[in-house]
């Protein structure tokens, strides 16, 4: 099968996975689909998608969309030293790898979130993303991601809608005890 085959007969999967919205067991069966996509390694390499571009760390590319408000798939490329801070996303997120390794921290928020720009959150626990492995999160999740080694990393990201309409999406300072609305980052390619 092409590469387009393949992602749309594993977002097909994930359709039918999340009719009912996002469940715990509803995103450890797309979280799967996705680590066996990225077990496809040849779809995923640099000739097709090359590495960050001088002086960054990521670059993110856009594999499939549903529609402008849809389920989402993009193909992430990392550097050592790239680090995103605690975030969610307000949306379900899985996140599978094709090489390398994302450490990924989560954390519990222990307060209710009824006071705007406070939050209180503590590490839950470190998940290595790496081949063969992968981590779901609920749509108020919070983690964050940090590239370690000296390897670069390729990991597809799959969301419920596309990273550029999540303008909810909350990043998290633990020592201030804050939260701020998140900007999208890195510029998706297409």
């Amino acid at each position: 099968m092409t590469r387009e085959q393949e992602v749309e007969a594993v977002l097909a999967k994930v359709r039918v996975t999340m009719a009912d919205g996002p469940s715990r067991e509803a995103l450890e069966d797309a979280k799967n689909a996705l680590i066996g996509l990225a077990a496809k390694r040849e779809l995923w390499g640099e000739a097709d998608y090359p590495g960050p571009d001088e002086g960054e760390r990521q670059a993110r590319y856009l594999i499939a969309q549903d529609d402008p408000q849809g389920l989402t798939l993009y193909l992430n490329v990392m550097l050592p030293g790239k680090k995103i801070p605690p975030h969610n996303h307000t949306t379900w997120a899985c996140i599978a790898a094709v090489e390398g390794v994302e450490h990924n921290t989560l954390y519990e928020r222990l307060d209710d979130g009824s006071v705007p720009g406070r939050a209180e959150i503590r590490v839950d626990r470190v998940v290595s993303v790496e081949p063969g492995a992968g981590v779901a999160m609920m749509p108020d999740d919070v983690h964050h991601v940090e590239i370690q080694g000296e390897q670069p990393i390729r990991h597809l990201h799959m969301y419920g809608r596309p990273l550029e309409t999540l303008t909810e999406r909350l990043v998290f300072d633990p020592e201030a005890g804050t939260t701020k609305i998140m900007s999208v980052g890195v510029k998706t390619r297409r």
